[in-house]
């Protein structure tokens, strides 16, 4: 798993990572930033995530619109929300795909996108408690 300096705007890398914060706040699983600004033209960040059921990745879903809707970003399109297992939220710059668990294995999007350096994101769940 590469980890570097991410070649991807600032812009870019700030969204995800709110995103990231979002989906992570309600206990998303497994949430991975992928920087794809040298690999591909019409996109740079990649976010994966995984949710537990159908619910969860609506509600993933929902906080990380909430959440990017507060940077004055809108989705350019919204695909598979009807079904729930993948959901993919296309705002240029930044892709983000929530998965349910099997479907996420099934596409393997992480190993599809081995050779893009990952983006820095420490999620909240995977801190100590400090008590």
């Amino acid at each position: 798993m590469k980890r570097s300096a991410p070649s991807a705007t600032p812009d870019a890398v700030r969204a995800a990572r709110a995103a990231a914060e979002a989906i992570d706040s309600k206990s998303g699983q497994d949430i991975a930033l992928l920087d794809l600004s040298d690999l591909l033209v019409v996109t740079d960040v990649f976010l994966i995530a995984t949710g537990t059921s159908r619910r969860h990745v609506l509600a993933l879903i929902d906080a990380t619109v909430e959440a990017l809707t507060l940077l004055d970003r809108r989705p350019i399109r919204k695909e598979g929300a009807d079904h729930g297992e993948w959901v993919l939220l296309d705002y240029g710059d930044v892709v983000i795909h929530v998965f349910d668990q099997p479907t996420r294995d099934y596409y393997e999007l992480e190993r599809l996108w081995a050779g893009a350096p990952r983006i820095e994101f420490s999620p909240i769940s995977a801190t100590p408690d400090a008590g």
